[in-house]
């Protein structure tokens, strides 16, 4: 019989539906930013907008961590996930600071 290795939550593919919109205040943070998400799979569908349906938690993450070392305080960036724990999850970097919001579904009538 075969040994499986127990996996770590983040060890496992994930996809979920991602979209990055993107409001950069230079042509650096632009050029890198844009130049990053097409390599984490991102597709261009708006000006300022990227989407992807096949990107895991873990690459996000790492994402998140390669915006934050091309962007400055004048960036404002919002990522749109589903499916998160079954909602929707907002994560904004603003100011050189990350935060995320959880929308719950509306409540059932």
């Amino acid at each position: 019989m075969r040994h499986l290795a127990k996996r770590r939550p983040l060890d496992y593919y994930a996809p979920m539906f991602v979209s990055v919109m993107c409001d950069l205040g230079s042509d650096d943070s632009r050029k890198a930013v844009f130049g990053l998400l097409p390599q984490y799979g991102f597709e261009k569908v708006q000006r300022a907008c990227f989407e992807s349906s096949s990107i895991s938690e873990k690459h996000l993450t790492n994402l998140k961590r390669d915006i934050d070392k091309v962007t400055d305080y004048y960036d404002t960036i919002r990522i749109y996930q589903f499916p998160v724990e079954g909602r929707l999850a907002v994560s904004i970097l603003k100011e050189n600071k990350w935060k995320r919001l959880l929308v719950n579904p509306p409540a059932k009538v």
